[in-house]
């Protein structure tokens, strides 16, 4: 979304993700209501690295705290006027937006795919020790890429979509700079002995 300050990335990609979750039924369980998307600066020039990160702030089974190493911890509670959050979505810029429109696309249907089918907070799980792409994430990307497809050919808004047509640069041209929601990711809190969360 275009404002006089620039253009909202944060607001852009949240509309793409609630319309995405409207149209395809395996993302029906998300309500990005409860989702804050977000963007951080990649700390490395090129496309190489990590494109966008899905922090839960629930634990296994949307549990609110979690014990490890002998103590008990919380995760930090994150609030956006009178929603609690479940997610934070967060993508690195400007390294995700020089990527090319596809790989923009899966890679946001990625990040929503980790999110539980229980929508409590936690991510979704599988079997085994990579129980966050399966025992394999090239499985993984290639289902995201069906999705992707499915996606285009229900014809969405083009305008929801014009952001990723392009790279950072052109993006930042057009529009003068780049805003949107930034937010540290939430700490894990210890708990005293004995006691637990609220």
């Amino acid at each position: 979304m275009t404002s006089r300050s620039g253009f909202d990335f944060t607001d852009a990609m949240t509309r793409l993700c609630q319309d995405v979750c409207h149209r395809l039924e395996v993302f029906q369980h998300i309500a990005m209501e409860q989702v804050a998307v977000t963007f951080a600066q990649a700390r490395t020039p090129g496309i190489y690295g990590v494109q966008a990160k899905l922090t839960p702030l629930r634990f296994e089974n949307g549990s609110l705290t979690t014990k490890k190493r002998g103590r008990t911890w919380s995760v930090q509670r994150v609030y956006l006027g009178r929603h609690e959050m479940l997610y934070l979505l967060t993508f690195y810029l400007p390294r995700f937006q020089d990527n090319t429109f596809r790989e923009k696309m899966i890679t946001v249907l990625h990040e929503l795919y980790h999110i539980s089918p229980k929508f409590d907070g936690d991510i979704r799980r599988f079997g085994g020790r990579y129980h966050a792409h399966s025992s394999s994430q090239k499985e993984y990307d290639r289902l995201m890429d069906r999705y992707v497809d499915e996606y285009l050919q229900m014809a969405p808004p083009s305008q929801l979509m014009n952001f990723l047509q392009v790279d950072f640069q052109k993006l930042r041209q057009h529009h003068g700079k780049i805003i949107g929601r930034r937010m540290p990711i939430p700490k894990l809190i210890p708990l005293p002995q004995g006691k637990a969360s609220a």
